[in-house]
């Protein structure tokens, strides 16, 4: 009882403490976190950066989904090796959102958590001369489609970044695979496909019990409420849909008239009531969950979806999968395979990889691959990624990649951030960028159309 009477004190003291003059930062760039209900709003802060103030102003909601990010940036800064010094300045208000309009203490807006209100804080926030770094989605139905392309145009107009945050991009095993693509000598040329056949698959199975940074992570209750997170083929999807663009389009700009979704389908995930308790630390699912719930004890989450849909010529297919919980020594797993005409470039993460995501360089079918040609080719990878091999095995090569390139899930956030901040620097952010977001974001909204009509 104690305990609780201490957070309902300390909640309430945030929300009546007295404005602070802003404390006027020696660093290009000062952070403003809004609503931060997801964990990825801590991980762009796991590491400093050098244009950066240490000081950022968190404005949010009382209660315990800012009490995790403020924990989870204490565990960072009290770390024995190499901590962060951040200094975490809060507002707890209902009206967090607009005093951090009206005080704009920083210039860079960190969006992540609760995407109901997400688009309309992004395109408000560039409205009043903030840059925006927003985690994924930016977009979880085709309304907010409308209010994102606002959003760039906003941008656009007043000097600004809108820039969401693609941490796959930097994972080494996708790094690789689309740099094979590009040696004709290895890969030949992309196949075109077909809806039964993709030229490029994508597939991402998750779990919504894990473990992050050594601990069991909380989920907030309204991440498995669709109408607040959305539903998996607008969330997850999006990392997919970018990488088919970045691998298959390399550096070319997009737009919605080069893309056609041909098919989306949806399905639940069923979590048990001690499921749901076992993630989120509550023992009942609230009122707003109500209409998910079947028989008073199935909570049934619209959490997996694919996509098959055609990007200029090439068939493409994209799919996530939720599950409760990896069996033990495993975790969220990835499949990609791109077909050339002379190689298939393969990504797996199962059990004959230990789990481990592996690129494998596979014959394409009636090829015959000369291996010393092969290897020939590859020394243009090891210039570029020292260290990095072919291994022969009885289906085609393994690409063996020593450990220092396997930085981690987590590492990546501060990579995304880093690029961001040089974007910010230069004013020289890449042409195809903005509007191949527009696309990605297109054809996840088109999707959600296409199986809302269905319901």
């Amino acid at each position: 009882m104690h305990k609780y009477l201490i957070l309902i004190i300390i909640s309430v003291s945030l929300s009546c403490q007295p404005e602070k003059p802003a404390i006027k930062s020696k660093k290009p760039y000062q952070l403003v976190t809004i609503d931060p209900g997801h964990f990825h709003a801590a991980l762009v802060q796991k590491s400093m950066y050098p244009d950066v103030d240490s000081v950022v102003y968190v404005y949010a909601p009382s209660g315990p989904d800012v009490d995790l990010h403020l924990n989870r940036i204490e565990v960072f800064n009290s770390r024995v090796d190499n901590p962060t010094t951040w200094n975490e300045i809060v507002y707890g208000g209902p009206d967090f959102f607009e005093k951090m309009i009206r005080e704009k203490k920083g210039n860079v807006v960190v969006l992540s958590g609760n995407n109901a209100k997400k688009t309309e804080y992004i395109l408000e926030s560039l409205k009043a001369g903030f840059n925006v770094l927003a985690d994924k989605p930016m977009v979880i139905n085709a309304d907010n489609f409308q209010l994102l392309l606002e959003g760039f145009k906003t941008a656009e107009t007043n000097g600004l970044l809108l820039y969401d945050i693609m941490t796959e991009r930097h994972e080494i095993t996708t790094v690789l695979q689309k740099e094979l693509s590009l040696i004709p000598e290895i890969f030949g040329t992309l196949e075109k496909g077909s809806p039964g056949n993709p030229s490029i698959t994508k597939e991402s199975i998750h779990h919504l019990f894990k473990y992050v940074s050594g601990s069991v992570l909380t989920r907030p209750p309204w991440f498995l409420d669709v109408s607040q997170q959305g539903e998996g083929i607008v969330d997850v999807t999006t990392h997919l849909v970018d990488l088919v663009q970045w691998e298959c389009f390399p550096n070319e700009v997009l737009d919605t008239t080069n893309v056609s979704v041909i098919s989306a389908k949806h399905w639940t995930t069923d979590l048990t009531l001690s499921e749901f308790s076992a993630i989120t630390k509550l023992n009942n699912f609230p009122d707003y969950l109500g209409k998910y719930v079947s028989n008073d004890s199935i909570l049934k989450v619209y959490s997996n979806g694919e996509i098959n849909f055609k990007i200029k010529d090439v068939h493409a297919k994209v799919s996530v999968i939720w599950a409760y919980k990896a069996p033990e020594g495993t975790g969220d797993t990835h499949y990609s395979i791109m077909r050339g005409s002379m190689t298939n470039l393969i990504i797996r993460q199962g059990a004959a990889e230990n789990f481990k995501p592996t690129l494998y360089v596979e014959s394409a079918q009636g090829v015959t691959v000369d291996s010393n040609a092969l290897k020939e080719s590859f020394a243009q990878i090891q210039d570029k990624y020292p260290g990095v091999d072919l291994e022969q095995i009885e289906n085609g090569w393994r690409i063996l990649i020593p450990n220092e390139y396997n930085v981690g899930h987590e590492a990546h956030f501060a990579q995304v951030t880093a690029h961001f901040l040089e974007y910010l620097k230069t004013k020289n952010l890449p042409e195809w960028e903005v509007p191949n977001m527009i696309t990605k974001y297109y054809i996840t909204s088109k999707a959600m159309e296409m199986v809302s009509s269905e319901k």
